[in-house]
């Protein structure tokens, strides 16, 4: 998927300067797709040129004028295309910390803690992340019901989305808990490697 498709998803939810894209995009798509700020202004500089996008000046008193972009038909018409087409193939995990922990078995005590920190960082990191999408998932029913949310609602793809960065971030969670007690044990439990 590239970056302009997240891009358009996010300017569904109407136009937006390059900075309040940036920071909405935690928000609205961050549950699916992370991008800097900096790779956020040069796809919609890359859009603009190719039509996708438009972007209209808007003046401000003691702050620079701001531009704020919106799809344009023709980038709506490539979205349209980009959902009709099935992914071309499923998503690739790629994590260091993966890495590490399948080398477990030959580390000694004081590398097993050092990993362990890491798995006990990420689980604070999917914690906190859950903790924002389930605010945001608030926000979003307004005191409804996820069924009365998905027959009023003139957009469900944002709050489908939603749902699954939380599964996402639970996972991570019973993961890193079963993670966290395994290590413990085998940091308790295992003697020195020879030579440290």
């Amino acid at each position: 998927m590239a970056l302009r498709n997240a891009v358009m998803a996010a300017l569904l939810e109407g136009e937006a300067s390059g900075y309040d894209l940036a920071k909405g995009f935690e928000a609205s798509v961050a549950n699916f797709w992370m991008a800097t700020p900096q790779q956020l202004y040069r796809e919609l500089e890359r859009m603009e040129s190719e039509g996708l996008v438009s972007a209209r000046v808007v003046q401000q008193e003691r702050r620079p004028n701001k531009r704020l972009f919106s799809l344009t038909d023709a980038g709506l018409d490539v979205l349209r295309s980009y959902v009709a087409h099935a992914p071309a193939k499923p998503t690739a995990i790629r994590d260091e910390l993966m890495v590490k922990v399948q080398c477990l078995d030959i580390a000694d005590r004081d590398d097993i803690r050092a990993v362990r920190e890491a798995v006990a960082e990420r689980r604070e990191r999917s914690a906190a992340k859950l903790a924002r999408y389930e605010r945001m998932q608030e926000r979003m029913l307004a005191g409804r019901t996820e069924d009365e949310y998905f027959a009023e609602a003139d957009r469900i793809g944002p709050y489908l989305t939603l749902l699954g960065g939380m599964a996402f971030e639970r996972g991570n969670l019973r993961w890193a808990d079963i993670a966290l007690e395994r290590l413990e044990q085998r940091t308790a439990t295992r003697p020195p490697l020879a030579g440290t």
